[in-house]
């Protein structure tokens, strides 16, 4: 019977595009999907083990060959961990924004990105996080982000954790803000930014005790804002750090690009 309707032209006797048929899910991708689902649903959780084989082989009504090709699917997604000759079997590994951070910047890499690319994104972020701490923080969120201004910074301004730990704080705040998107975005770029203050350091700009008690007090002020729920003051007063740090750090270092920092 012929073909008629709208699609009729894409479509040739044998599937779409006049001979190519539209693959079906192999058996292993769909228990795979299942099990992805699941993980996505909360129905297991980040540290639990799946059921042994045998009860999921029933379960599904698969083969061991096709649930171990379904496992490896998850394995290769980082959704599980299994561990070779152990009896546990697979275990729920629920993914960060590290499995993203990578590839990304790989992609940063290929791409031409410069560093001035990165922190403008940057300035994007983090400011629109710091107005959704402010108007839905809570009490706790706000105690936790000042342990971390007195107790994980350091603080000698020469010490080289200066880099890593601004970056900690900076990261911490967006993930603290309730938006899932902002935090994933920001945890991919964390490694990168780490590395262009480190560099910079490097670079012989390192950080004098003057720069050093400006950038606590600009940290203590945005915890001020953040405390007294003004959402547009914490995104303003954070847009003018990061647009002042962004001045201070890129000078004379404009054109460096993001492979360059990776190394």
């Amino acid at each position: 019977m012929a073909r008629s309707g709208p699609l009729a032209p894409m479509i040739g006797p044998d599937g779409v595009g006049g001979g190519t048929a539209v693959r079906s899910p192999k058996t292993a991708e769909l228990v795979a999907g299942t099990l992805r689902r699941m993980v996505v649903d909360g129905q297991l959780k980040d540290g639990d083990f799946l059921p042994n084989e045998a009860e999921l082989m029933a379960h599904f009504g698969v083969s061991r060959p096709t649930l171990r090709e379904a496992v490896r699917v998850l394995e290769s997604e980082r959704l599980v961990e299994v561990r070779r000759g152990s009896r546990t079997g697979a275990r729920v590994r629920v993914p960060g924004p590290e499995i993203v951070a990578r590839p990304a910047g790989l992609l940063l890499e290929l791409s031409g990105a410069t560093i001035a690319d990165l922190m403008t994104a940057q300035s994007g972020i983090e400011p629109m996080a710091a107005r959704l701490l402010a108007e839905s923080g809570t009490t706790d969120v706000f105690d936790e982000l000042d342990r971390m201004l007195d107790e994980h910074l350091p603080t000698d301004w020469r010490s080289d954790r200066l880099a890593e730990t601004t970056a900690d704080f900076h990261l911490r705040m967006v993930q603290l803000s309730g938006n899932a998107t902002l935090a994933i975005i920001s945890g991919m770029l964390h490694e990168i930014t780490v590395r262009h203050t480190a560099f910079v350091f490097k670079e012989g700009r390192p950080v004098s005790k003057a720069d050093y008690d400006k950038l606590m007090r600009s940290y203590r002020r945005l915890m001020q804002l953040l405390r007294s729920g003004d959402g547009a003051a914490a995104e303003a007063h954070w847009r003018k750090h990061l647009d002042v740090a962004r001045g201070l750090m890129l000078e004379g270092l404009e054109d460096v690009k993001v492979r360059d920092v990776m190394g």
